[in-house]
C-alpha cells in the first residue's frame, strides 16, 4: 500500500466516523460505560487533524455528558480493575512477589498492568506506551505507530494486556478507539446530562446549557486520569502528537487532582 493510499483510507475512516455520529438514530440503553457496544449518535464538539492535515479524531459528548475522544488509529486500551478484592493467584504471581497470602489492592492491579505493558514492549521491540491511572483502572496509549481497530495486532494487544471486553466490542462496532476526557458527572458532584442530544426544543437546550455550566465548573476540580509512566520506545508518531496534547490537557493528567 502506498502512502497516498494510506492517507485516503485514514481520511475515509474519519469521514465515516463523523457520519455515524451524525446519522445513527438508535440510542441503546446506558451501560456502566455510558454507551453500548454499537455506533451511537453523539454531538460532535471538535475535530482534530494530523500535522499533515488529515483528520484523525473527533471529540463527542456521550449520553451522560462526558467529553470523549474518538480516534480512528490511536490505540487506546481500557483496563478495568475488579470491583472486589481477590486472592493472589494465577497470572498475578508472574508479576508480583508478595511476602505471604493477602488480598490484592488497587496498587497491585496497577503494578500488574504496567508489568504486562513492559513485558509486551520487551517482546515487541519498537513499541511505546503511555500508561495512565484512571479512577477504576488503567488506560494505555500506544505512541509509536498508528493502528486499525480490527487488526490482528490490536486484537493480540487487547488480549495480552487485559482490555475490557465491552471496550473491545465497542472498538469493533465503531471502528475507532475511545477515551473519556472529562469526569463522570456523579463522581464530581454533578448529575448526568438532563436531556440527550439533539435537543428538540428551546427548553431542553436551556436545561442542558445550565447543566453544562455547572458540570464544567465542577469537573475542573478533578482529573480523568494521571500519567504514571512511559514504557518502551520514546519515539512518538507525529500524527499522535496533537492527540496526546489534547488528551492530556483535557484529562488534567499532570494535575494533582483527585480522579473522577
Amino acid at each position: 500500500m502506498s502512502i497516498e493510499d494510506a492517507r485516503q483510507q485514514a481520511e475515509a475512516a474519519v469521514q465515516a466516523l463523523v457520519q455515524r455520529y451524525q446519522t445513527v438514530k438508535h440510542l441503546p440503553a446506558a451501560h456502566h460505560y455510558g454507551y453500548a457496544d454499537r455506533p451511537l449518535r453523539e454531538q460532535i464538539l471538535a475535530e482534530y487533524k494530523s500535522p499533515s492535515g488529515e483528520r484523525t479524531a473527533v471529540i463527542t459528548r456521550n449520553l451522560s455528558g462526558c467529553q470523549v475522544l474518538n480516534a480512528t488509529r490511536a490505540l487506546f486500551i481500557d483496563i478495568d480493575f475488579p470491583e472486589a478484592p481477590f486472592e493472589l493467584f494465577g497470572w498475578f504471581k508472574k508479576f508480583l512477589k508478595p511476602s505471604g497470602p493477602r488480598k490484592l489492592t488497587e496498587a497491585d492491579f496497577e503494578a500488574a498492568a504496567i508489568a504486562k505493558a513492559e513485558l509486551w514492549a520487551r517482546r515487541n521491540p519498537g513499541w511505546g506506551w503511555r500508561a495512565y491511572r484512571t479512577r477504576a483502572g488503567m488506560r494505555l496509549l500506544a505512541t509509536h505507530d498508528l493502528f486499525e481497530p480490527a487488526s490482528a495486532t490490536v486484537e493480540s494487544a487487547f488480549e495480552a494486556l487485559g482490555a475490557d471486553p465491552l471496550y473491545r466490542r465497542l472498538c469493533k462496532a465503531q471502528q475507532s478507539f475511545r477515551a473519556r476526557l472529562t469526569p463522570k458527572p456523579w463522581r464530581c458532584g454533578s448529575r448526568p446530562a438532563p436531556v440527550p442530544w439533539p435537543w428538540t426544543n428551546p427548553r431542553d437546550e436551556g436545561d442542558f446549557a445550565r447543566w453544562e455550566h455547572d458540570y464544567s465548573r465542577l469537573s475542573e476540580r478533578f482529573s480523568t486520569c494521571h500519567l504514571r509512566t512511559i514504557i518502551g520506545s520514546t519515539e512518538v508518531h507525529p500524527d499522535l502528537v496533537p492527540l496526546i496534547t489534547v488528551h492530556d490537557e483535557r484529562s488534567h493528567t499532570s494535575h494533582a487532582l483527585p480522579l473522577a
